[in-house]
């Protein structure tokens, strides 16, 4: 059994943007949400740029019995998922819940938690932690929590996949639907790791971004000459998928069509991407659509801003393009909303997919210094307008070799 699926609903909270128009908007102005942190910490830090989430207050959303359960990722997860399936006009009868599921992506669940209790116990001595730290910080607490509010009884999954995390929880809920286990699924990721403990750990690694001089919030700075790290964000980003009828028939808003998918392991380094793995993953995620390499007209790209990152996405577009690879529009949009780790491949799949429905690009800030190693048409620093569109792929490289591409097409009833 094969079923088509279609994307009815999308829901953000990024640096960019707390919603999906105001985030596509800003992208295509260039608005970059990258910034000198205000934290009581930052005076411990070496770096002291990310990208944060602005103008969330969680008591506009949440009463304060059930702030009592929820760490920062999960209140972004589920204001985003509210926003998508409002978008969606989604209701479900207590027969559809059953076969109505929730996949999300998080690489750490919920860190504000775990460094609280870490700190309480290690520096102050504290005799006990939270009653609900457990339960704040696990992995799949925002998943639960959605499936818990909209009674999504079918499959609930948490992807922990490094930085394709939530690009694996769309594809993976769109298997599901393709394959006849559900009608409808709620996919994406969230993640809040703006922590000291976090961005310390980071900065060990020897991956993050230098302040820029002149302009904090043009320090990422993808495919450029002078690129010098990512930058660490927060956020996050649900879409709502359905079964193509079932969409048709109730007379659902359809954005896009998701035609392909690929996930894949490089099996060679934790750290050093791999241009043949993500080729594969490429070249299958197209074969799974029944695309050609020539149908897809814009590539979001994984597009970290590091040395080696960015160079291996531009053989692996290459070795899957060929010539036509110079032609191709591809954009980095983490030079304005930073690295959101485990909800990064959804939120810039939602930037691809109304990409697709807009026929515009956004483009990558603060490509000044092209890297000749980095030689494609990254849509630098201006978005694009009035292209004609049918189709878009997003990216999404990990730590750990783990690799995700998600197509979308312009949906044909």
């Amino acid at each position: 059994m094969s079923r088509r699926v279609v994307i009815t609903g999308l829901g953000v909270i990024s640096p960019v943007g707390n919603t999906p128009s105001e985030f596509f908007a800003n992208l295509m102005a260039g608005q970059s949400g990258i910034q000198r942190l205000d934290e009581s910490f930052i005076s411990q830090l070496n770096t002291r740029i990310a990208a944060p989430v602005k103008n969330f207050n969680p008591s506009e959303h949440f009463s304060k019995m059930q702030l009592t359960s929820m760490d920062r990722f999960s209140q972004f997860a589920l204001v985003a998922a509210a926003q998508a399936v409002a978008d969606a006009k989604l209701e479900l009868t207590e027969a559809e819940q059953l076969r109505a599921g929730v996949y999300m992506g998080s690489c750490v669940g919920g860190a504000a938690t775990l460094e609280d209790g870490y700190t309480e116990v290690m520096q102050r001595e504290v005799p006990r932690v939270k009653p609900l730290s457990v339960l704040l910080s696990m992995n799949n607490a925002a998943a639960s929590h959605i499936s818990i509010k909209y009674g999504l009884q079918g499959p609930n999954v948490t992807y922990a996949t490094a930085c394709s995390s939530s690009a694996i929880a769309i594809g993976e809920a769109y298997r599901q639907i393709k394959d006849g286990y559900a009608d409808v699924m709620l996919a994406g990721g969230a993640e809040a790791m703006l922590t000291l403990g976090i961005i310390k750990a980071w900065e060990a690694l020897r991956t993050l971004a230098s302040e820029d001089e002149q302009d904090a919030s043009a320090s990422c700075k993808p495919f450029s000459k002078d690129r010098s790290g990512l930058v660490m964000g927060e956020g996050a980003a649900v879409l709502v998928l359905e079964d193509a009828e079932r969409a048709v028939k109730r007379g659902a808003r359809i954005y896009a069509e998701l035609v392909g998918y690929h996930s894949s392991s490089d099996a060679s380094h934790l750290t050093k991407p791999d241009a043949n793995g993500q080729t594969r993953t490429i070249l299958t995620a197209l074969n799974d659509a029944g695309l050609q390499p020539s149908d897809i007209g814009y590539i979001n790209a994984h597009g970290t801003a590091t040395l080696a990152g960015d160079v291996q996405e531009t053989q692996a577009i290459k070795q899957v393009f060929g010539a036509a690879a110079k032609n191709i529009p591809v954009s980095s949009t983490k030079s304005m909303h930073g690295h959101l780790m485990g909800a990064t491949g959804a939120v810039e799949f939602i930037a691809a997919v109304l990409a697709l429905e807009n026929n515009a690009v956004p483009p990558t800030l603060n490509l000044h210094h092209p890297d000749p190693e980095c030689d494609l048409d990254y849509v630098a620093n201006q978005g694009r307008t009035g292209l004609n569109l049918n189709a878009v792929m997003s990216n999404s490289f990990a730590f750990g070799g783990s690799n995700a591409v998600l197509i979308a097409q312009r949906f044909k009833a």
